[in-house]
């Protein structure tokens, strides 16, 4: 398999969302720049905070149908959400509460988004593959969410 550049990643999201203000369309830009570059993965996309129900409400993303509301604290996004902690889980069904959206995934990296210092919401990505997804993949995907942020306003 091979590895993502992810320095190159994360110029083309940069230079992709250039002085456009539409959150919407950035993460949906987002999403499908993940899931076109990052090898192995069946699922790429975001979940943002509804504080009204104190849920994590499904966003742009790439790949199959998917949970369209997960509690804040609930599986791995809820976890990732509530504990502003990146959740990078080598097999998902071993994982306390985990919420099978599609049962085909195995793995699963998810990572707090902060926009202003503010928790928006979390990225997530799924792979059918078991512990895909390496320290490598996080610190990559982690500077994609920082560079991904400074390009959304989500107010």
């Amino acid at each position: 398999m091979s590895q993502t550049d992810y320095e190159l990643l994360n110029e083309q999201i940069d230079a992709l969302l250039f002085e456009e203000p539409n959150a919407v369309a950035n993460l949906s830009n987002a999403s499908a720049l993940l899931f076109d570059t990052v090898t192995d993965i069946n699922w790429a996309g975001f979940y943002l905070y509804n504080e009204e129900t104190d849920s994590l409400d499904l966003g742009p993303f790439q790949g199959k149908v998917a949970c369209m509301h997960i509690k804040n604290g609930s599986g791995v996004c809820g976890t990732a959400f509530s504990t502003k902690t990146i959740q990078r889980v080598e097999n998902v069904h071993n994982f306390p509460g985990h919420i099978a959206c599609d049962s085909a995934s195995n793995s699963e990296i998810v990572i707090p988004l902060e926009v202003n210092n503010q928790l928006v919401g979390v990225l997530d990505i799924d792979s059918e593959s078991l512990d895909r997804f390496s320290e490598a993949d996080q610190t990559g995907l982690s500077q994609f969410a920082s560079t991904l942020a400074t390009h959304l306003d989500m107010h």
